[in-house]
């Protein structure tokens, strides 16, 4: 829900991938290498920010002060970054926030599962992948995982849009399957990765000013182009949160520094790199 900021200074980043997965699909691997500065040297970077301790390091000279270490539970499509592997990760970590992720054809009693996770692993949000794990976010059986994360008040971020990886279906990341959730459950934050990225910016756009509760995310989308996306951004920096998708993307300062550019209020600037994920994570 929308409520006061209370550190319009922070600089927070949404959406961050450890770079080291369980299991990559090869096709991923390759096109975040492809993606990367320097290709040649991908492994080498890689292999240096395994270690949180240099991870927080980096983000600390990309100006960054927390960062949303997420979970992947994707075999089909993308890969598997285990919930272990991320609570490890950010363990002792302060400027790392773990998100779990639930896979619901891996696991039955998904409420049960996501209270285990939070209450004794200490996950603070969700990470939902409904075009690479095939659901579609309104089915009923999706509904006690929202539920308890709504009685856990952590937030949950979702895929939405396209993707370019093998064996994802776009049809399950639309925006609109979220006008039931939002409805549905009126005092859980959902917050829209990739902000329907390529089909549907108006549709998540013309969604998060509808309801209180559902945001926009922008990580994969360039800033250069935000404005032509979502042409009246200025209406709603509220509502609007900075993530990266590192490291897919590893230019974390330039992308938040050109969004600093952008014809926008310089206060709804700060509630994009930050503010409004502080006020979701209780920060």
């Amino acid at each position: 829900m929308v409520h006061e900021m209370r550190d319009s200074g922070l600089r927070i980043d949404f959406h961050v991938h450890c770079g080291e997965y369980t299991s990559h699909k090869p096709w991923v691997t390759e096109w975040i290498r492809q993606s990367h500065p320097d290709p040649a040297e991908y492994e080498v970077y890689i292999e240096r920010y395994r270690d949180p301790g240099a991870f927080e390091e980096l983000l600390a000279a990309e100006g960054v002060d927390y960062a949303c270490i997420l979970a992947e539970l994707c075999p089909v499509t993308t890969g598997i970054c285990t919930n272990e592997q991320v609570e490890a990760f950010c363990k002792g970590r302060t400027r790392l926030i773990p998100f779990c992720s639930i896979n619901p054809h891996l696991s039955t009693d998904l409420g049960s599962e996501l209270r285990r996770l939070v209450e004794t692993a200490g996950f603070r949000g969700l990470k939902l992948y409904p075009s690479y794990q095939h659901f579609y976010l309104n089915e009923p059986r999706i509904y006690p995982l929202y539920q308890a994360a709504q009685e856990l008040g952590i937030p949950v971020l979702i895929h939405t849009g396209s993707s370019v990886f093998k064996g994802s279906r776009i049809k399950y990341g639309d925006p609109l399957h979220l006008d039931d959730v939002a409805n549905d459950f009126p005092s859980l934050n959902l917050v829209m990765a990739h902000s329907g990225r390529g089909f549907w910016y108006d549709r998540a756009f013309f969604l998060s000013k509808l309801h209180p509760n559902l945001y926009m995310e922008i990580s994969g989308l360039p800033p250069s182009k935000l404005m032509t996306y979502f042409p009246e951004l200025a209406r709603n920096t509220d509502k609007v949160i900075f993530g990266s998708d590192w490291p897919g993307m590893s230019a974390i300062r330039g992308n938040m520094d050109a969004i600093a550019r952008l014809p926008l209020p310089a206060e709804g600037v700060k509630k994009i790199l930050g503010g409004n994920a502080a006020r979701l994570l209780n920060l």
